[in-house]
């Protein structure tokens, strides 16, 4: 049985989070932190096995060394927080691994990975993201990771990136690539929170295993 615990659990994703952990086979919600609720992640991480953050960038980096620290795996969903500063939490820790997604939806994954794909041969592109109105952070994470791709398949050529804030937008990216007479276009539109959980549900499973204390993108679990 997997004792996980959800930072963050009193926002949308958390919430969602919480309910796909306690629905899931093999894994037992053992805790949510949120100042909203009162509680403070550092008091639920005795017994815990992995914690898994949707919280806001200033938060989550704290809250991945104080994992590290307690010898608890993290799952890091929150974007836009310094990832050098938590690989070098990650590299100190004795037992303890960090994974963290940009984007935990398997069809968005795949999107980044056909666009590799698509790169070398039709290297000049714009990418298009879309999120809802409170997203704290722009470019997402999902487009600066996308764009990372991209330019190390396709000869490190910088591809611009657009970002959209609306209200009644979930997530959602494009990317359009153009070339002499043609164009070619890769959407994935995510509609419903639920649609990341299958991937969080994963990287719970396979955290604990992983062969590097710090791991950036659910296509290393795929």
């Amino acid at each position: 049985m997997i004792r996980v615990a959800v930072a963050g659990a009193a926002g949308r994703m958390g919430a969602t989070v919480c309910g796909a952990v306690a629905g899931a086979e093999g894994m037992e919600l053992a805790g949510r932190a949120d100042p909203a609720l009162g509680v403070e992640l550092v008091d639920l991480l005795r017994g815990v096995d992995v914690v898994v953050d949707f919280t806001v960038p200033d938060t989550a980096l704290g809250n991945v060394q104080a994992c590290l620290e307690a010898g608890v795996h993290a799952v890091v969903g929150t974007t836009g927080f310094d990832l050098d500063a938590a690989r070098r939490a990650a590299a100190k820790s004795a037992s303890a691994n960090c994974f963290v997604a940009p984007n935990f939806a398997i069809g968005a994954v795949l999107l980044m990975m056909v666009a590799q794909t698509i790169a070398p041969h039709m290297p000049e592109c714009e990418v298009i993201e879309l999120h809802h109105d409170r997203k704290l952070d722009a470019p997402s994470g999902t487009a600066k990771r996308t764009q990372e791709l991209i330019d190390a398949a396709g000869g490190n050529v910088h591809q611009p990136i657009h970002s959209v804030r609306l209200p009644g937008i979930v997530a959602h990216q494009e990317v359009i690539f153009g070339g002499e007479g043609q164009t070619l276009s890769l959407r994935h539109d995510s509609i419903d929170r639920s649609s990341f959980m299958p991937g969080v549900l994963l990287a719970v499973r396979r955290v604990a295993e992983l062969p590097d204390r710090f791991t950036v993108g659910l296509e290393k679990l795929l």
